[in-house]
């Protein structure tokens, strides 16, 4: 029988302690560790991928 595949799209997030780094070590990693968890699991087909690197929780819009 088949696996079902589910489309879905990696998601990385700033951390508050990298803020000051460009494209942070933070977002590497964490691309890292999605990216194996995929591979390791067929059944996620990765369609898109998202970096929230320069915002965190603390300074984005609307927030005071």
């Amino acid at each position: 029988m088949k696996q079902p595949q589910y489309n879905t799209a990696l998601y990385m997030r700033l951390s508050r302690d990298d803020e000051s780094f460009g494209d942070s070590v933070s977002i590497e990693t964490q691309r890292t560790v999605l990216t194996q968890f995929v591979r390791e699991h067929p059944e996620f087909h990765v369609v898109s991928e998202f970096v929230d690197d320069g915002w965190s929780g603390t300074n984005f819009a609307g927030v005071r």
